[in-house]
Parts: C-alpha cells; structure tokens; sequence
C-alpha cells in the first residue's frame, strides 16, 4: 500500500498534537449565553480564524462541489459537535484534535491537496465535530445553548466564505494561497509547543 505525502504529513501533525497542551482559547461558560456571544467568538479566537479560513482556502482551491460541501460539512458538524457537548456526552482529546486541525489543513492547502469531495468533507467533518464539542461544553444549562450555537454557525459559515473568496481571488497566485496554508500549520505547531 502507497501512502500519500499528504497523509503522512497529517499524521505527523496528528501525533505532535497528541502530545500539547490546551489551546486555551476558548472563553468561560459565563459569555455563552446569547446569539450575539456565539457569533462574536470564533472571531476572537485565533484556532478559529485559522481553521475556518484555511477550509474556505482549500475549498477555493479544490473548486466544484467542494465549494459548499465543504463549508457545509464544517457547519453540520460543528453543530452536532455542540448537540453533543450541551448533551453532556464525553468526546476525549478535543483540545489535541483542535490544535491538529489547525496543522492538518494548513498542510493540506499547503500541499494543494486534490482529495475526492467525500474525503475532504469527512477530514473536515471530523475536526468539526470536536470544534463543535468544546463549544457545547462550554454553554451552561440555564443559558441559551441553540442562540449561541446559530451565532456560532454563522460566523463560521462568513469565515469560509471569507477564505473561499480569498482563495478563488487568489487562484491566479496558487502559491499564495499554498503559503498561507503553510503559514496556518506553522501557526498551529507554534500554538502546539507554546510558541504562539
């Protein structure tokens, strides 16, 4: 079996994450109550920037479906994501899987990656089932967990759109992108090693 330069740079980033410390970016349960709280933080939170660019980035770099399926996949999930954790149900290592996704998709706009629309929507899926969990967690149970979750949603979906249009102004520079994808996962190990 052949494994792909892309797959073992994300396992690489998986393990180094396995191993970090928290992302310490999310806030306390005391501001996770109300729509407008959940739309202002993925924009305060530099995990959050990043991820939701960089899967906007390789949307616009992989094009067709991916366009909204991608985007769409992260939203689906990451509101599942936050069912689960206002749901009180465990999901282990979420911090070391946020600060991965940071990494892996860095890489893969980084690498251009050109997976099937199914793989990339699964990848993407995943971290933000976890993006999704932490949040959950964080809404105490007298607070309005679905204002908060549709604040968060959106946001997220105008993070994509912004990386989408920016990686679609940037197709004529691809080497653009591909370094700020670069520069994404650098970003990640910095936070990963307490750099950042």
């Amino acid at each position: 079996m052949i494994i792909s330069k892309t797959t073992k740079l994300a396992f690489v980033a998986i393990m180094l994450a396995s191993a970090c410390k928290p992302a310490l970016s999310h806030i306390g349960v005391s501001s996770a109550n109300s729509f407008a709280a959940g739309f202002a933080h993925p924009l305060f939170g530099l995990d959050h920037i990043m991820v939701m660019v960089a899967v906007g980035l390789w949307a616009a770099l992989k094009g067709g479906r991916a366009l909204w399926a991608w985007p769409a996949a992260f939203v689906g999930l990451v509101l599942a994501g936050g069912a689960l954790g206002i749901a009180g149900v465990p999901v282990p290592f979420v911090e070391p899987v946020i600060l991965a996704s940071i990494v892996v998709l860095g890489l893969l706009v980084a690498a251009a990656a050109d997976l099937p629309v199914a793989t990339g929507a699964v990848i993407i899926g995943l971290f933000a089932l976890f993006h999704g969990h932490a949040h959950g967690t964080e809404i105490p149970e007298t607070a309005g967990g679905l204002e908060y979750l549709a604040g968060f949603a959106l946001a997220t979906a105008l993070l994509h759109g912004v990386g989408i249009g920016l990686g679609l102004a940037g197709r004529r520079f691809r080497a653009l992108v591909q370094l700020a994808g670069a520069a994404t996962a650098a970003v990640g190990l910095g936070l990963i090693f307490g750099a950042v």
